[in-house]
């Protein structure tokens, strides 16, 4: 698809804020952790998605009633919704100096519409050696789901299904959107806030 940037300033996507939030020192000591001196660019941005994607549990799948709101936050338990998850992944990399930024989509909240619907956060990444935006999603592997990070074609956890009238949004925005900030910042109980509380649409 043909993606939309909120920002044509790439130093949009590299900047530290509440929720990116990589000026924290154990953000920081991951970053150095998980990446070598020689780790190139790409290199970079699939072991960060890995470990995101691999290491970082989605609160559903393991039913924790904990709300994670900040990268750091993230890491510290181990735990996120995607929402969550896409902000450590965007810190990670960012601390790294390779622009990251957030996408959405309107996905059924179940298998199909009448589970009702809700949105979806994963992340765009700039790789600068081959000066494109590649969409990828650490949601987390389970229950079939496939995402991988490739340079040559995009395979996310969600494809898109329109006769559902689910949604791929096109904009690849440089911070988290308010609704989804807004939506963990209001929630004390993670498995209650994935049932009934998500945002619907952009």
């Amino acid at each position: 698809m043909d993606f939309l940037l909120e920002y044509e300033d790439l130093s949009k996507y590299l900047l530290a804020n509440k929720y990116v939030d990589f000026g924290n020192i154990t953000i920081q000591n991951k970053a150095k952790e998980l990446f070598t001196n020689d780790s190139n660019e790409i290199g970079k941005v699939k072991i960060a998605f890995e470990y995101v994607r691999d290491k970082i549990s989605h609160s559903w799948d393991i039913q924790s009633e904990r709300v994670t709101r900040t990268a750091s936050e993230v890491l510290k338990y181990k735990e996120g919704i995607c929402y969550a998850k896409s902000m450590l992944l965007a810190a990670l990399l960012r601390f790294e100096g390779i622009p990251t930024g957030f996408c959405y989509q309107k996905l059924t909240l179940g298998d199909t519409p009448d589970t009702g619907y809700c949105i979806h956060a994963l992340n765009a990444v700039f790789i600068s050696s081959l000066n494109t935006w590649i969409r990828i999603d650490a949601r987390g592997n389970t229950n079939g789901k496939n995402a991988q990070f490739f340079i040559d074609k995009e395979q996310l956890a969600f494809p898109i299904r329109p006769e559902y009238a689910e949604i791929d949004y096109p904009t690849i925005f440089a911070n988290p959107i308010k609704i989804t900030t807004e939506t963990l910042e209001n929630n004390t109980n993670c498995i209650e806030m994935i049932k009934y509380k998500l945002p619907t649409a952009l």
